[in-house]
């Protein structure tokens, strides 16, 4: 992957946001509309900047107060390649903010009352399966929108990157060992997410991308919102992604998120979430008509799952259903959610219900923590009157850190060993290698070296030797990590017998095993 980091981020929402530190305690008195202004006069300052600076090529912002858009523009540009300016109706890919609005979704089929949150999924969708039969049976819509199924974080992603459709990758979640004990523990997770939406879906005959226009979108007037990939990329006035090559934005890849839609596949702009913001500001409400039943999009608000601790205030921090959830000093619940793609995007919405008040940033820059620097602190300076810690610095930091955002790098290929060991001949290798979770992969000769095939569209990377049984491949996809390693055991016959796959080794389930050969 040509960007300037091997870095690559899955979902770089799984951060939890941290809330302002009031500096002062203060009489609790609502938000005016003169803070609401100024906040966003500070707000418009610096976003421009950020585009000015080249910090990134575009970004859209709206602001919602008192069931209004008080605020809505573009700044940057579009694509590096033509320059074409955003404006607030240019559309977005939202990666991770998907789920806040995905569960948005689901709370209104829960209202129309053939499900609830804890319907079972093996009611719903009886061809899914978890690793334990008795989570099979027991687990609900709202375990997997709390992300407490006991699935490993990110579970899944990996089959995404390996070119696996969605059902097939919800089909070998059952063979994904636990990562801890069913409603532990947190840990966040895309595809159990997916699968919850799927088969709320399902219980109406729907499939997820129908159901959030039929009960979503069309409902609100989110002409330009969609769940599917192609409507995107039919959009004249779209964003498309950036990364970082030799220090300069270029428009390089392109996102496909369909397989895991229910939590990062819809795509908007600032003006059509104004009004998803409207209606989660409203109690399910939306041009005095009930969208969405009060109590079941409600209970999307509660805490579910303890995530942390806020570090300048020690208060805990929680993920309810698709939302972070926390309470700031002054007791006001908070929710927030960042999205990303590590191919190029990167958004943030954060509400305070209590003042009705919200914000969205969407950019089409791979995730640096600006849009959560941005909306943070916009809500500081309306809340307090100026921002109570420097915001830029601190995301940036967060995110220029692969252990704060789950992105693991594994050993490091790049530096060539003096003396390596000679590997043994090609046909020692060579074969068909199995593994239940990942499926079969293939390593052959090409131009005279080795290459392996992975994934259902057998995708081919050339391998580069490293030292005796070692190579090495390119990763490349969402999750890529750079150069990763591929050892080979090799049996007594003088074969490889089983090969380890480092990247795809993350939960120890990377090791995969020669399939006999045919006679």
């Amino acid at each position: 992957m040509l960007i300037s980091r091997p870095v690559v981020l899955a979902n770089a929402a799984s951060l939890m946001v941290l809330v302002p530190f009031c500096v002062t305690a203060q009489e609790k008195s609502h938000v005016t509309s003169d803070q609401v202004t100024h906040a966003i006069h500070e707000l418009e300052k610096l976003a421009q900047k950020q585009t000015q600076e080249n910090a990134l090529p575009g970004l859209a912002i709206v602001v919602v107060f008192q069931d209004k858009a008080v605020y809505a523009k573009g700044f940057g540009i579009r694509d590096t390649s033509t320059n074409v300016p955003v404006d607030a109706d240019t559309v977005f890919q939202l990666a991770s903010l998907s789920k806040p609005i995905g569960s948005t979704v689901v709370a209104e089929l829960v209202g129309e009352g053939k499900i609830t949150w804890d319907s079972k999924l093996s009611v719903l969708d009886p061809t899914f399966a978890m690793f334990d039969p008795w989570v099979t049976r027991e687990i609900t819509i709202r375990d997997m929108y709390a992300h407490r199924s006991g699935l490993p974080e990110h579970a899944g992603d990996l089959l995404e990157d390996l070119g696996f459709p969605r059902a097939e990758i919800l089909h070998r979640l059952r063979y994904q060992h636990p990562g801890s004990s069913f409603r532990s523990h947190y840990a966040y997770t895309n595809f159990g997410m997916t699968e919850g939406g799927v088969a709320a879906a399902k219980a109406y005959g729907l499939e997820w991308e129908e159901a959030c226009k039929q009960k979503l979108y069309n409902p609100l007037g989110m002409s330009s919102t969609s769940s599917r990939y192609a409507d995107f990329m039919a959009r004249r006035n779209k964003a498309l992604g950036h990364v970082l090559v030799d220090g300069k934005w270029v428009q390089k890849f392109k996102r496909d998120p369909d397989v895991q839609s229910p939590t990062g596949g819809v795509s908007s702009s600032v003006n059509d979430l104004a009004k998803w913001l409207r209606l989660q500001l409203g109690n399910g409400k939306f041009d005095g008509k009930q969208v969405v039943d009060n109590d079941a999009l409600v209970e999307t608000h509660h805490p579910q799952m303890l995530t942390g601790f806020n570090p300048f205030t020690q208060l805990p921090t929680f993920y309810g259903l698709g939302w972070n959830v926390s309470y700031d000093p002054e007791g006001r619940l908070r929710l927030n959610h960042s999205g990303a793609f590590g191919l190029g995007a990167a958004s943030y919405v954060n509400l305070v219900p209590g003042e009705q008040l919200g914000i969205v940033v969407l950019t089409n820059a791979y995730p640096l923590g600006i849009a959560e620097a941005l909306g943070t602190t916009f809500l500081d300076i309306a809340l307090y009157g100026k921002p109570t810690q420097d915001w830029f610095a601190l995301f940036k930091q967060v995110y220029s850190n692969p252990a704060a955002i789950g992105t693991v790098l594994g050993f490091d290929y790049s530096k060539s060993l003096a003396s390596p060991a000679p590997a043994l001949k090609n046909n020692a290798y060579v074969g068909r290698y199995t593994n239940d979770y990942f499926g079969d992969i293939s390593i052959i000769e090409r131009d005279g070296g080795l290459a392996i095939v992975q994934g259902p569209k057998n995708k081919m990377f050339p391998m580069k030797h490293y030292d005796r049984d070692t190579f090495t491949y390119e990763t490349e996809d969402e999750n890529a990590v750079g150069r990763s390693g591929i050892t080979f055991t090799v049996g007594p016959d003088g074969k490889a017998a089983q090969v380890l796959v480092e990247n795809l080794n993350v939960r120890g389930e990377g090791v995969f095993k020669r399939v006999s050969d045919q006679k």
